[in-house]
């Protein structure tokens, strides 16, 4: 598997946060939706209230 490294921003209730994360998948897409995942268990959020910009391996 492949480390892609995702980067975006998410709302919050003071406005929007950027982040990058570091996500291993096969490819380019599974590693968009690992990363919807994770911040829909780790913060509540769903897929419209997160945008990602950037993914690169």
């Amino acid at each position: 598997m492949t480390e892609f490294t995702v980067s975006g921003q998410f709302e919050t209730r003071d406005g929007t946060q950027t982040f990058t994360r570091s996500v291993e998948a096969p490819n380019e897409n599974v590693a968009r939706e690992h990363t919807f995942s994770k911040f829909g268990a780790e913060h509540r959020l769903s897929r419209n209230q997160v945008e990602i910009e950037e993914v690169s391996a």
